[in-house]
């Protein structure tokens, strides 16, 4: 038997294909298939199945089109009130494969639908669990994203209810020494303190997770809806996607448009370049945002970007362009892309020099513009006297800024900063906006 973790780093997302003798059932697969189908022939394996734990709110699955290139069964709850042909899976419905067994728990509390897979080994004995969302290495699901999506909703206080019940009475009377295998790791904003480590056992869990310690349910219910990370505003939109089933991942990718740099953009649709924030500020088209390229660029974009809003795609080079492409699919955004483009000639905007000795001297001769998270921002102001509008919230929000003096944004690092200060500057050409970038570390308190 094999068990193999598939981990996507940007999105903090973790899958898994289980092989048996020549069988291979594939759990919560990523949007591009490709790396299931590559180790299923590097083992002379079949894919016969596809397991969703549940819809997932942060990624797109490619469930459906595993299902229609291969013919494999796809699994998942009777509660999800899929759209695509599947098989339910509940608690007491199991899978054969070449003499392990996978058994469904349901689970609900991250989600109305959700379901752990518990694998027994040849010898019938549980040896590890695939928890979904629901049971994370120091962490569990948060229990707010199905408020207002899905066939089934519920208020995040209903469903940390039912994740205690979940916890306490199926997943915590495991054996100790199952291990355990979640659906995402550290910077995922499915959880709210997750460990860095990818997979653990149920033994370390019952020591370790603050989730999991004794308490009664009310003091459950208040920690487990307490400071949660933001929501993007895709996470709705990707529920839906993968009630469905989403089209194929490269022929829907084929169908973005690509043209040359010397192009007619319509104003009134936004422009995402994703080059580096110097080259950036060096020549850029008027009223781009800089969503840079990096480890989260696919939660950014869909937590600026409005799910079925149409944007301009624009980057230094065709391989660039590709990934920014690919990754924009990774969330279901690839259809949104009204154009790829490289830089174009018309791109001769400039980003204001930036005074850092001014602005030192005389802060209040300057609009500070927070754009953390309002976590962070709870912790502590850097700026006191500053406007805190977290980036998600800002195209929406910029009527709130004063344009009686320069403006100057800052984050924690300098990557959300550079796409705030962008963002700004395109609405708001009465004074310069500045980009505190990384130097706002310099006036950190120690």
């Amino acid at each position: 038997m094999i068990i193999h973790q598939f981990y996507d780093k940007g999105l903090a997302h973790a899958s898994y294909a289980i092989i048996s003798a020549a069988e291979m059932i594939v759990i919560d697969p990523a949007r591009d298939p490709q790396p299931y189908y590559a180790f299923a022939k590097r083992h002379s394996a079949t894919i016969t199945g596809v397991i969703e734990t549940h819809p997932h709110a942060d990624f797109v699955s490619s469930h459906l089109e595993i299902h229609q290139t291969t013919d494999a069964t796809i699994y998942c709850s009777k509660l999800t009130g899929a759209a695509y042909p599947h098989q339910s899976f509940d608690d007491s419905d199991s899978i054969e494969l070449s003499g392990i067994k996978l058994k469904a728990i349901n689970t609900p509390g991250h989600s109305p639908d959700s379901i752990c897979i518990l694998l027994e080994d040849e010898k019938g004995e549980d040896i590890a669990i695939f928890t979904g969302d629901t049971l994370f290495v120091g962490d569990v699901g948060r229990p707010d994203l199905r408020e207002n999506v899905g066939n089934i909703t519920a208020k995040k206080e209903e469903l940390a209810r039912q994740l205690y019940y979940s916890t306490r009475e199926k997943i915590m009377r495991l054996p100790k020494n199952v291990v355990v295998y979640p659906a995402h790791g550290p910077g995922s904003l499915c959880g709210k303190n997750m460990s860095p480590d990818l997979q653990s056992t149920i033994g370390r869990e019952l020591i370790e997770n603050y989730a999991l310690q004794a308490m009664i349910e009310p003091e459950f219910v208040k920690l487990l809806t307490a400071d949660q990370p933001f929501a993007p505003v895709y996470f709705g939109y990707d529920v839906e996607l993968n009630k469905k089933g989403a089209p194929a991942f490269r022929d829907s990718i084929d169908t973005v448009l690509k043209r040359g740099n010397a192009v007619e953009l319509n104003d009134n649709i936004p422009v995402i370049d994703v080059r580096p924030k110097a080259d950036f500020r060096d020549a850029h088209l008027k009223g781009a945002i800089n969503l840079q390229d990096g480890e989260k660029f696919e939660t950014w974009l869909g937590s600026i970007v409005n799910p079925g809003e149409q944007f301009y795609l624009v980057a230094a080079t065709e391989t660039a362009l590709a990934i920014a492409i690919n990754k924009a699919a990774k969330i279901g955004y690839e259809q949104n892309i009204k154009a790829a483009l490289l830089l174009p000639d018309n791109a001769n905007e400039q980003s204001a020099d930036f005074d850092l000795e001014e602005f030192k001297s005389h802060p209040e001769n300057y609009t500070v513009v927070d754009v953390r998270n309002w976590t962070e921002i709870s912790d502590g102001k850097i700026f006191a006297d500053a406007l805190t509008i977290p980036l998600p919230e800002l195209r929406g929000r910029l009527n709130e800024i004063p344009t009686d003096k320069p403006i100057v944004v800052h984050c924690a690092a300098g990557y959300r900063s550079a796409a705030g200060a962008s963002i700004i500057a395109a609405k708001i050409r009465q004074v310069p906006v500045y980009d505190l970038q990384e130097v706002v570390v310099a006036f950190l308190v120690p």
